[in-house]
């Protein structure tokens, strides 16, 4: 009996030294797994950094786009109002400065100071943008006000020019009215002849022989005419012979004066003072040579206007 007890106390040592490796294995393989999760947990964390960093990299990045635009925007708005805008080109060239920068951060690491302090800027540049905007707004009020006030007193001067073109055709037509009513009329034109005796003949046919015709007498009333100023008066005769020319002789009160803008001769000439009384008016011409025989004319003017006409014959 005491040979079949003895090795019992060496299989149990063995079963003791097995499950003891099996215990350190165990053990090892667990302390593994445990270090590979970290591991892959760190990993995941790094990797999961990567991500964000690269995500806060492209906000930033677009960010500073859209800054890019809004500044270009305001850039063209200020040069369309015709002002300066060398500030905005400064701005600009700073932000896309920073842009190449982000951008140049896609191949390399983009710090956490690097996000602060792009962040910063970009927070920099938007205050700005909107102060600017407030700027530019403010402006394009005070052009449309300036604008609204520029019309409406275009608008009145338009008015003004108009009322005062009325008026000064208005007063045009006036004076134009007023110079007809103004102009005198000869009425009761009578011509006779006086021969080299000073004896005078008249004939209601006014039809007289050449040969005893020393001079012409014409004769006429000025007509009533309220309107014509009481003033010095200039009356003009001319003595139209058969082939239509003027009898003219400075020596005998002959000139010339202006009919319708043209030079015209004239026979005679005398100033009076106009009353209005109707009062007589005469010329008594002597050509100092034999007259023609033929139709001749009478015409008399005042301020270069015909106020009066008659025809006698000499035979």
């Amino acid at each position: 009996m005491e040979q079949d007890q003895s090795p019992e106390p060496k299989n149990n040592n063995r079963v003791l030294l097995i499950v003891a490796l099996i215990l350190v294995l165990l053990g090892i393989n667990g302390f593994l797994f445990y270090m590979n999760q970290q591991k892959t947990k760190q990993n995941e964390q790094l990797q999961a950094d990567v991500v964000t960093k690269d995500a806060k990299l492209e906000d930033q990045i677009k960010q500073y786009e859209a800054l890019k635009a809004d500044y270009e925007r305001q850039s063209q708005e200020v040069q369309g109002m015709g002002l300066a805008n060398d500030s905005l080109v400064a701005k600009l060239a700073q932000i896309n400065s920073d842009l190449l920068k982000l951008r140049s951060f896609r191949a390399s690491s983009f710090s956490v100071a690097e996000q602060r302090r792009f962040k910063q800027r970009a927070a920099s540049f938007e205050v700005q943008l909107r102060k600017k905007d407030e700027e530019i707004s403010q402006l394009k009020a005070d052009n449309e006000a300036l604008y609204t006030e520029a019309t409406t007193l275009k608008e009145r001067q338009n008015k003004l020019t108009d009322t005062i073109s009325s008026v000064v055709r208005s007063n045009r037509e006036l004076i134009e009215k007023v110079a007809v009513a103004s102009r005198l009329q000869a009425e009761n034109i009578r011509v006779g002849v006086v021969n080299s005796r000073d004896k005078e003949k008249e004939d209601t046919d006014n039809e007289f022989k050449a040969k005893r015709v020393e001079k012409i007498k014409v004769t006429f009333n000025l007509a009533r005419n309220d309107v014509s100023p009481k003033e010095t008066k200039e009356i003009m005769m001319r003595l139209i012979e058969p082939d239509g020319a003027a009898l003219y002789n400075l020596s005998t009160g002959g000139g010339t004066f202006m009919i319708e803008g043209s030079e015209a001769f004239y026979t005679a000439k005398q100033d009076l003072v106009f009353d209005n009384t109707r009062q007589p008016v005469q010329f008594l011409y002597a050509k100092g040579a034999p007259y023609k025989t033929g139709l001749h004319t009478v015409e008399l003017y005042e301020g270069g206007v015909m106020i009066g006409k008659t025809t006698f014959t000499l035979k």
